[in-house]
């Protein structure tokens, strides 16, 4: 496939905001390509060279791009800038001038432009800006004024085509067969191994046995399981039967632990990369594992040797840094509590019952390691003793208890009440936060005027329709620096019209791409005829849920995706359960 068709459709996909529109186009799109491209077509979709856990980055700021299309077009970069700033787009920037030079162009294959990007990401050491410069001029100067604009903008991480995963996976199943029915087998495959472009290859190429072989391979993170909430003890033990593990659930970070003899990697809730930013942990899971490779999950908690006791999520996250790590690490020292086993010696162990990789995972960690312990695990059988477990983990600064089933496989990418998270309780309520996707920004007012933003639209995620629908708007709870940092994030995710994946009867100043994350406490969840998470107008008239004085807690941008945030029926659920709970306290 030519670029210049690749182009066409980018054109397409950017211009609608249906997403079944979306799929229809991709899986057009798809039918065109070869086994070969298909991987390469996946990755420039996601606006990447490789998959997202690899830090293979372009590495291109605006001035050095605006340099390469300046280079190309034998303009000023002073002309460029001033383009740019006037279209909004460095994209829209490079086409224009690519039309006013009309350059000889010819028919550069996708393959050809991909492994020119990758070259860009590749280059390293002394002369590498001169490089990146000269090889994305010459991209440009070989390409129509189409592909420019869409060249442009994958290494400034402005693609907007409003893709999810979700969406790609239906359209390979839907170009393979015509139906979205391999879908699950797609998703197995790809929750294994979190590289979209490896797993659609692999289809395109072998079919379903193909990618029904695909294994867990260390080195490739695991997309992490997720577990449900209930609003009491009670509940809990309806769904676990009478008798069950509990384990403390600890405030930190989610750690993948990757081990192939000394060789070790950590990846991170949202599939990140994390080895660098925590050596202390590498160095622990070198000599106090003892598996000659496996692909362990645990918690990372800050802790205090002296005191003995947690730190809150406030000072763990102080860890998360790309300067200063070793000195932060003596500083804050963090212990992994492992909870699970996924892959040993050779062998993926997902499926084998919880109670059989928890005995696996007791005979490669130990509890009295001063780095990687085993999170502590108690077998209950009651209400009553969850909510004495779960008080004494409050005691102990936690956040409460994680509680399993005992014969549950591990679920890659799944959510389900094979794991049930049980935190803080109030009356018999149980009162969690939710995360939220930012969508939209509201411009500021007054003081707010300076920050450039005085409120936000927020949804949750339609794991059935794979879109975002609102639920608040947020305009208290964060302080000057928090909005700020909208506005920061904003500039880099704004976009001109409503994303194909949101559905909203709400308007914002203007749209942000659904890529951040965002925790957000609340006193209730209510009703709403304007907000669409879980509207259903033929069965309620059309009302959907919002949430009652939101809060911002946290950002969540760097430890969970999009499609990770709460659910609408993780909505509807909570709903359900605040009434059960107050029901129950009277």
């Amino acid at each position: 496939m030519t670029f210049s068709n690749l182009a066409q459709y980018f054109e397409k996909l950017e211009a609608t905001s249906k997403r079944l529109e979306l799929v229809d186009i991709l899986s057009q799109l798809f039918r065109e390509s070869s086994a070969e491209e298909i991987g390469k077509i996946c990755y420039l979709i996601q606006g990447r060279v490789a998959p997202f856990y690899e830090p293979t980055e372009l590495g291109m700021a605006e001035s050095l791009v605006a340099q390469a299309i300046a280079k190309a077009y034998d303009a000023s970069k002073d002309d460029v800038i001033k383009s740019y700033r006037h279209l909004g787009n460095m994209g829209l920037a490079a086409e224009k001038l690519s039309k006013a030079k009309r350059l000889k162009t010819k028919a550069v294959s996708v393959t050809e432009v991909f492994n020119e990007l990758l070259k860009i990401a590749k280059f390293v050491g002394k002369g590498t800006v001169e490089q990146k410069v000269t090889t994305l001029s010459n991209i440009l100067k070989s390409i129509d004024p189409i592909s420019a604009k869409h060249v442009v903008n994958i290494p400034l991480g402005t693609l907007r085509l409003g893709i999810g995963d979700p969406t790609v996976m239906d359209a390979l199943s839907i170009a393979k067969t015509g139906k979205k029915d391999l879908r699950p087998e797609i998703e197995d495959a790809y929750n294994k191994t979190s590289d979209l472009g490896y797993v659609a290859e692999t289809f395109f190429k072998h079919g379903k046995n193909g990618i029904k072989n695909i294994k867990l391979v260390v080195g490739k993170p695991v997309r992490p399981a997720l577990a449900e909430r209930l609003p009491n003890a009670e509940e809990a033990v309806k769904r676990l039967g009478n008798t069950f593990a509990a384990e403390p659930k600890f405030d930190g970070f989610r750690v993948a632990v990757h081990k192939d003899g000394n060789n070790v990697k950590l990846f991170s809730r949202n599939l990140e990369d994390t080895t660098n930013a925590f050596p202390d942990i590498v160095e622990g899971a070198k000599t106090q594992i003892k598996a000659k490779s496996c692909i362990l999950e645990g918690e990372a908690i800050a802790y205090n040797p002296l005191t003995e006791e947690f730190l809150p999520f406030q000072e763990t996250t102080k860890r998360r840094r790309k300067y200063n790590i070793e000195e932060k690490a003596k500083e804050l020292p963090l212990i992994l509590f492992a909870f699970d086993v996924l892959y040993l010696n050779g062998k993926d162990v997902t499926a084998k019952p919880y109670k059989e990789r928890r005995k696996l995972l007791e005979s490669i960690v130990s509890a009295d390691h001063t780095v990687v312990r085993i999170a502590e695990e108690r077998i209950l059988h009651t209400a009553g003793e969850i909510t004495k477990f779960f008080n004494e983990e409050i005691s102990e600064g936690l956040e409460g208890l994680m509680l399993k089933k005992l014969d549950a496989p591990y679920k890659a990418g799944g959510r389900g009440f094979h794991w049930i998270k049980f935190k803080r309780s109030q009356s018999g309520e149980l009162s969690d936060t939710v995360d939220v996707v930012l969508l939209g920004v509201y411009t500021g007012r007054g003081k707010r005027t300076e920050f450039g933003v005085g409120g936000l639209l927020v949804g949750v995620y339609n794991e059935k329709k794979d879109r975002f629908e609102t639920i608040s708007r947020v305009g208290t709870g964060l302080t000057d620096e928090e909005f700020r940092k909208v506005n920061e994030i904003s500039k880099k995710l704004r976009i001109s019209h409503k994303p194909a994946r949101v559905e909203s009867k709400i308007e914002p100043s203007f749209w942000i791409e659904p890529k951040v994350v965002l925790e957000i406490f609340t006193d209730e969840i209510t009703k709403s005829p304007i907000h669409t998470a879980g509207m259903n107008p033929s069965a309620d008239g059309g009302v959907g849920y919002a949430l009652r004085f939101p809060r911002l807690v946290r950002f969540r941008e760097d430890d969970k995706r999009p499609e990770d945030a709460t659910t609408v029926s993780e909505i509807e659920k909570l709903y359900k359960n605040q009434y059960v709970g107050k029901k129950s306290s009277k």
